[in-house]
């Protein structure tokens, strides 16, 4: 759900190549155009002209449901159903949200990022307030973090203010390997089978397998 189309490309497709993405299902209820076993997974893909679906999307009847009946034909095919939100909280993200059992919620341990959790936070009281009230917080995942004392500092933050709310998981530290396996279109298990991030990443895996 990235006009970005960041997860597209780091599965190995090419965005600008793809003739139906998510968006098209969203608009006119069609079936979704999966790609399938991409490293073990299925992937509805996304590039810029989801953009213009989201502007398209203010004058759709009950908008805000419209990815989630998109996934219903789907839902029972897979164990897990991962949706990837842009960066912004725009129409977009609502659709997500709505659409969603759990949200998982990375923050960098940098100042500003903490600050705009708090956004975040009010949209997903309002989601579940009006439009989906099963939606949960899954946990947090610090990321980019280094020794340096600010993101000590976030951290430490982080886990005071939001425990309450949902688990905090170990910060995944900020490593050139993620952008190295982006450049091969690879995932990080796939591209460096041993580095040591993937032991964070293992443990949000069980996390979410402990929601069920």
């Amino acid at each position: 759900m990235d006009p970005q189309g960041s997860l597209t490309t780091f599965m190995g497709l090419e965005p600008y190549e793809l003739d139906r993405i998510i968006g098209n299902s969203i608009l006119d209820e069609s079936p979704l155009s999966i790609h399938t076993d991409l490293h073990g997974m299925d992937l509805a893909p996304a590039n810029i002209t989801l953009s213009a679906v989201e502007l398209q999307l203010a004058s759709v009847m009950a908008r805000e449901t419209r990815l989630r009946l998109t996934l219903s034909s789907i839902r029972d095919n897979y164990d897990y159903i991962l949706i990837d939100c842009p960066p912004s909280l725009g129409v977009l993200s609502i659709l997500s949200l709505t659409a969603a059992d759990y949200v998982l919620i990375p923050i960098q341990t940098h100042f500003k990022a903490f600050k705009g959790t708090e956004l975040l936070l009010n949209t997903i009281k309002e989601i579940k307030k009006h439009v989906n009230p099963q939606l949960a917080i899954a946990g947090f995942v610090p990321t980019l973090f280094s020794n340096a004392s600010q993101d000590k500092i976030i951290l430490e933050a982080l886990e005071q203010q939001l425990a309450p709310l949902g688990r905090i998981y170990p910060p995944i530290p900020r490593a050139t390997a993620f952008a190295d396996a982006a450049m091969n279109r690879q995932p990080l298990a796939v591209y460096s089978a041993k580095h040591p991030s993937l032991t964070v990443l293992k443990q949000i895996a069980i996390g979410m397998d402990e929601l069920e």
